[in-house]
């Protein structure tokens, strides 16, 4: 059984195994097409994609319930791509920015990416404690870099964020870091502030690093749906977010908004949390990921 299996149980389970116990084999009606769209929206797929979904499959013609379900899981691997490799390579120092709001996982989506850099990669990270807003967010951060042995620049709480990212890229420079990973303060709810300090945090970075940061990541629960799609447009208004970490798809996440991210964000899933474990954040495989919906190997 793969991460991927194990990962997304919860959903095959809730959603998208019932499809195929609920076709079987016989001839298509209207029920058949109310019965998938009820599924797919009840999966956090959305109304947008699953219309999408909808239109694809009634455009083949299918006739039998066996072949509409081979057919599903085609059109769904149709709306996926393999992510392209993060942009931190070719230069000195590369910046990553992690964007989200509070509660998404972001700190630990940090830690978890950093130790994959660092291991599988073997790319030397350094981490900047961004969210000066929240003490316990500085700490956690901390303790996660004791953990896995990677550095953390951080400052008192509520002191100036674009400070803690000029003093971490002098640090990764002095000590010959190639991966900054800088973690933001998640307020949603005073956008104007967020994305004064996330311009202010690029502006700075950039008079040390040209082009940085390189990669800005948002980290959004897949346990939130729909919501967490709506925190996305947010923070694509605010911020280049060029690609996308979805976090704790092993717990009560329905799985669908996946396929929201790539049809209506048009932003790349790099990676997926599967699990509580360091190395439970796994490169994103849209082929693994529809297989393991629907089947349990």
């Amino acid at each position: 059984m793969t991460i991927f299996d194990r990962g997304l149980s919860k959903t095959r389970q809730s959603f998208f195994g019932r499809i195929a116990q609920m076709l079987g084999s016989g001839n298509i009606d209207d029920e058949t097409w109310d019965d998938i769209e009820a599924i797919l929206i009840q999966a956090d797929m959305g109304v947008e994609t699953t219309q999408k979904v909808l239109g694809e499959l009634r455009r083949r013609g299918y006739t039998r319930t066996d072949e509409l379900q081979a057919g599903l899981r085609e059109v769904l691997a149709s709306l996926l791509k393999t992510p392209p490799p993060l942009n931190i390579s070719g230069r000195p120092l590369s910046i990553i920015l992690i964007v989200g709001v509070n509660g998404s996982g972001k700190t630990t989506s940090i830690a978890k990416l950093a130790n994959r850099l660092g291991v599988i990669n073997q790319r030397k990270v350094i981490l900047a404690a961004g969210d000066t807003f929240r003490a316990a967010a500085i700490e956690q951060l901390q303790t996660w870099g004791e953990r896995i042995n990677v550095p953390v620049v951080a400052n008192k709480p509520g002191s100036d964020p674009a400070a803690v990212v000029y003093d971490a890229t002098a640090a990764a420079n002095a000590r010959g870091k190639d991966v900054l990973i800088i973690d933001t303060a998640g307020r949603l709810h005073t956008n104007y502030n967020l994305m004064e300090e996330l311009a202010k945090i690029k502006s700075v970075s950039q008079r040390v690093v040209p082009d940085a940061p390189h990669e800005v990541l948002l980290v959004l629960d897949g346990t939130t749906g729909q919501n967490a799609l709506q925190q996305a447009k947010k923070f694509q208004e605010m911020v280049d977010v060029t690609g996308v970490i979805v976090t704790k798809l092993d717990s009560t996440a329905k799985g669908g908004m996946v396929f929201a991210i790539f049809t209506e964000l048009g932003l790349p899933v790099h990676y997926v949390g599967l699990g509580e474990g360091l190395n439970d954040m796994v490169l994103f495989n849209p082929e693994n990921f529809v297989k393991s919906l629907f089947d349990e190997n």
